[in-house]
């Protein structure tokens, strides 16, 4: 992927329809996100907004080919740690943008007084993500044996990984 082509922005009300084409079908699909699998349209779109979440579109040749959200994933005495939620294009995928919007929410995160960054629930199966999360230096710190009920694989396992900025 040329770098240059691709711009990460905060995502505006003009961008929901394509967040929805993006994230809709994940939910659907229920591989890799522990979120009702009929969360479609605005119904999707509000959630991906929902809980204090920052959103942010990766938008290349003047299409949305991936979003991202920022949010904090405690309060009070750990409100210094953030979550965040990563969807790329299928189409897109192996360009090297789920690794631009990492390295954008670790510097927004860095940029909002965060600590640390957690993934809460990395589904097992989600191989493709766990190694590029353990390549940016995410730790596997905990794993929740058999909590996923995978559509295809039965009960899975979920990993909690961490990175302190």
């Amino acid at each position: 992927m040329d770098e240059a082509t691709l711009t990460i922005r905060a995502a505006d009300p003009a961008d929901h329809d394509a967040i929805d084409a993006l994230i809709s079908p994940v939910f659907a699909a229920g591989e890799t996100y522990a979120v009702d699998q009929s969360l479609t349209g605005r119904a999707a779109v509000a959630y991906w907004h929902s809980g204090g979440r920052v959103v942010f579109v990766a938008e290349q040749a003047g299409q949305i080919v991936g979003t991202y959200y920022l949010r904090p994933n405690g309060e009070g005495r750990a409100a210094h740690v953030c979550n965040c939620g990563y969807i790329t294009d299928p189409a897109a995928r192996g360009q090297g943008i789920a690794s631009s919007m990492l390295a954008h929410s670790l510097d927004e995160a860095r940029l909002a007084g965060y600590r640390a960054m957690q993934f809460n629930f990395v589904i097992a199966t989600n191989t493709g993500a766990i190694g590029l999360w353990t390549k940016w230096g995410f730790e596997t710190v905990g794993r929740l044996s058999g909590v996923y009920d995978h559509p295809t694989r039965g009960m899975v396992d979920a990993l909690v990984m961490l990175k302190h900025l």
